[in-house]
């Protein structure tokens, strides 16, 4: 059973891929990451991915690593990371949010702990990076039993029996890595993509979404004929860097809120043609 929120959007798309932007929270800040939330969700995002900053993002490149840096040395935390969501939902309570992050600090909340918390402030979905379906054991049916989508990448390299195991487990949505590397790669081939998610959905019956290598508006739209959703992640998160232009992150929100708004409409606007 997947979650309300996360189902009913892909519902709701009639054909069209779902936007689903990236952003760290805690970079620049808290009150900052709120806003661009509200900001992307007016300007087209479907689903959020709000990720859990982490010092050693290992499959992350050096956009997002510098973003996690960012977040943990404005004193980002995982409990406030669960902060933010709440204060987005006292306004938002219809667009999906999607925690997205490495399993240090599950770990150290506590599985159980993490999986209430997520239900209290109003979480949809998680995708922790290292979390193998192997080592999910009872974690995916904790998270399904709170109305929480257990959410997996699945790479070029999985094989068809890895794709089959996790798709015994994940609901919501799959998240295709379209290249070999890290998050901001480059060079993306449409082509394989196509092939390969074709592949996945010979044996799943949920989206499937696409994210790495996606920097501009017409790959966007090029993926979204072939996808259920497009995730935009290293691109989002640095045209918002640098859009402070070396001003001190406090006070700054409407300016990164603004670069991040104008950013994805292009964005929604060609997957709406």
């Amino acid at each position: 059973m997947s979650n309300k929120r996360i189902d009913g959007v892909f519902k709701s798309l009639s054909g069209r891929a779902a936007l689903i932007p990236y952003i760290c929270a805690g970079d620049p800040n808290a009150k900052t990451s709120l806003a661009v939330m509200h900001a992307l969700v007016a300007n087209g995002a479907d689903i959020i991915e709000l990720g859990m900053p982490f010092s050693d993002p290992m499959a992350d490149g050096p956009v997002i690593q510098y973003a996690s840096e960012r977040a943990i040395a404005a004193g980002m935390t995982l409990k406030k990371v669960l902060a933010i969501v709440a204060d987005f939902r006292k306004v938002n309570t219809t667009t999906p949010v999607v925690l997205m992050g490495y399993a240090n600090p599950v770990e150290a909340m506590g599985r159980a702990e993490f999986a209430q918390a997520c239900e209290k402030v109003g979480v949809d979905g998680v995708l922790i990076v290292d979390y193998p379906p192997e080592e999910y054991d009872d974690f995916g049916d904790l998270l399904k039993s709170k109305g929480i989508d257990p959410i997996f990448l699945l790479a070029p390299t999985s094989t068809d029996e890895r794709i089959q195991q996790v798709a015994k487990i994940a609901s919501g949505y799959l998240y295709y890595v379209s290249l070999r590397g890290v998050t901001g790669s480059s060079a993306l081939n449409v082509a394989e993509v196509e092939q390969r998610v074709q592949t996945i959905k010979k044996f799943v019956d949920i989206p499937v979404g696409v994210g790495f290598g996606i920097s501009d508006a017409e790959t966007a739209k090029r993926i979204a004929s072939v996808a259920d959703a497009v995730v935009i992640g290293s691109k989002l998160v640095d045209t918002m860097h640098k859009s402070l232009n070396g001003q001190i992150p406090e006070g700054v929100s409407s300016v990164v809120e603004q670069a991040a708004g104008d950013w994805i409409a292009t964005i929604a606007e060609a997957l709406q043609k």
